[in-house]
Formats: C-alpha cells, sequence, structure tokens
C-alpha cells in the first residue's frame, strides 16, 4: 500500500482517495455460496440422484440466467418474493420439476428464505481491507441494488457490523446505475465524488455506472472474466486495491 501520512488520505494507483465505497452482493459477501448451498438444501427432496455437475447448473440458472426477474423486482413490477421464486421455478423447471402454486411453493420459498441468510459470509480480503481503511481515517460504506434493512442484516449476519454507512434502494428511490445512489454513499462520506473509490463486481452497475456519476469505479472481477473492451480500472481482489 501507497498510503500518504495525512489521515483520510491515501495515494493509490487510482488517484488519490478519500473514501471507498462498495457493492455489497459477490463484492463483500460471498452470496452466490449463500444461495447455491441453501437451494441445494431445500431442493434435493425434487431433485433425488442429481450429480454435481447438475446441481452446479441449477446454482447458475439461479444465480446468472433469471437475473431478468430481478431486474423486476427493481422496477417495481414483482415483489422480492416473487421475484425469488420465480427463479426456483425456472432453476427446477430445468430439470422437468414443476414447483406447484400454493403450499408447495409456500414451503419452498419459506425454506430458503431461513436457510440462506446463515450461509451468508465475508470473503477472505474484506476485513484485512476494512483494517487498512480504519487505520488510514478513511471512511467506507456500502451502496445495494436491494433495500436498506435486508442488507444491513446481512452484513450484521456476514460480522460486518463495522461498516456503517450503507446505502440502499429504498434510500433514494433509485437503484443503479442511476447517478443519485452512489451520490447519496459519497455525502454520508462527505468526500468528493472524484475522490472516492468504488468498488463492485458487476462491471457495468458498479464499475460504469459509478465512474458515470463522478465516482472512481473499479471493476472487482473475481472470477477473472475476460472481457476485452473493458478499458476502466479493475482488480481481481480486494487486496489489490491499496498494493
Amino acid at each position: 500500500m501507497t498510503g500518504t501520512p495525512a489521515k483520510g488520505v491515501l495515494d493509490t494507483r487510482f488517484g488519490t482517495i478519500r473514501g471507498v465505497l462498495f457493492d455489497i452482493d459477490d463484492t463483500l459477501v460471498d452470496l452466490e455460496y449463500a444461495m447455491t448451498t441453501a437451494l441445494r438444501e431445500v431442493s434435493e427432496h425434487l431433485l433425488p440422484g442429481l450429480d454435481q455437475g447438475g446441481w452446479e447448473r441449477f446454482g447458475r440458472i439461479f444465480t446468472h440466467e433469471t437475473t431478468h426477474y430481478y431486474d423486476r423486482y427493481l422496477a417495481g413490477e414483482l415483489t422480492f418474493n416473487d421475484q425469488r421464486l420465480l427463479r426456483g421455478r425456472a432453476a427446477l423447471g430445468h430439470f422437468g420439476v414443476e414447483l406447484a402454486d400454493g403450499e408447495e411453493s409456500h414451503q419452498w420459498l419459506s425454506a430458503y428464505g431461513r436457510l440462506q441468510p446463515g450461509y451468508v459470509r465475508a470473503f477472505e480480503d474484506v476485513v484485512p481491507l476494512l483494517d487498512l481503511l480504519d487505520d488510514a481515517g478513511v471512511p467506507y460504506g456500502a451502496v445495494s441494488n436491494n433495500v436498506h434493512d435486508y442488507q444491513r442484516a446481512k452484513l450484521d449476519g456476514a460480522g460486518l457490523e463495522r461498516i456503517k454507512r450503507l446505502v440502499g434502494t429504498d434510500t433514494v428511490g433509485v437503484a443503479k446505475p442511476e447517478p443519485a445512489i452512489y451520490l447519496e454513499g459519497v455525502r454520508l462520506l462527505d468526500v468528493a465524488p472524484a475522490q472516492t473509490l468504488f468498488v463492485g463486481d458487476n462491471r457495468l452497475l458498479d464499475a460504469e455506472g459509478s465512474t458515470a456519476a463522478g465516482l472512481v469505479g473499479v471493476w472487482l472481477n473475481r472470477t477473472g472474466e475476460p472481457l476485452q473492451e473493458f478499458g476502466g480500472h479493475e482488480v481481481g481482489s480486494l487486496s489489490q486495491l491499496l498494493a
């Protein structure tokens, strides 16, 4: 880390930084692990004998191939539980299983909602970075495309209570990539947008959206996804941010 001696300021390869904002899901916490683990637990009785490759496919459908349902939730067309159930039905339907309306759907949805939070965990590179920011006196927070209270509980459950500043979609009434949601995070940090890093795993919503709003967007590409046309800032782990 090449931090300056002054408290509250870091000199990095991205420029002089006075604040950091993070996305939450699959940036600070391993939501994909939590979702796929809980999905398997609540669906094994519906898919007896499914091999590991099948479960991986099941998880990919739910976490990556059905996000249009989540987009409809953000647009106000579906409730949170509606989008979750539709994603589950799509994943099960791929394997020829129909989740019936009524009690069966209710039990599946309730079981998943009960189990998933218990599997949420912070990535190993999160706490060391927050320690560095605390030592440097650099404020930080989180901005998420989900509602405040749900994400507050998620952070607390993952042991990240120290992240006090949190902006959800209900905080300002818009979602990423609308500029207002990033700028509300900047306001809470009380720093200038141009001296605020915004870090997240979604190239469009986190890196490009925050950059368009005047922040310093950084794509956290944990999986090493190749993307030749991306010309912005990119890191493979949070440990690389201040290295």
